[in-house]
């Protein structure tokens, strides 16, 4: 089930909610009554090593973020996946 981000136009809150794809989109803010808008998120997906070769070579952690999860401030040159320390 995705998970959508929404934003009151009037009090300023940002929540997530899982929905159906086939679910209405919320319209209404629970907390002020404000109109919610449907915020463009990156979304998920998934990655196969399978091509292109190393990630490390490219200067990506394994775990294929643009960004090390372990807070490095640069790839660990490894193949290991990127693991938060």
């Amino acid at each position: 089930m995705p998970t959508y981000e929404y934003r009151c136009h009037d009090c300023g809150r940002r929540f997530e909610v899982s929905q159906k794809i086939s679910a209405a989109k919320l319209t209404v803010c629970e907390v002020c009554g404000g109109r919610l808008e449907r915020l463009i998120s990156g979304g998920t997906g998934f990655i196969t090593g399978a091509a292109g070769g190393s990630r490390a070579a490219e200067g990506m952690p394994a775990c294929g973020r643009s960004q090390p999860c372990c807070g490095r401030d640069q790839a660990c040159g490894d193949d290991r996946p990127c693991r938060v320390h």
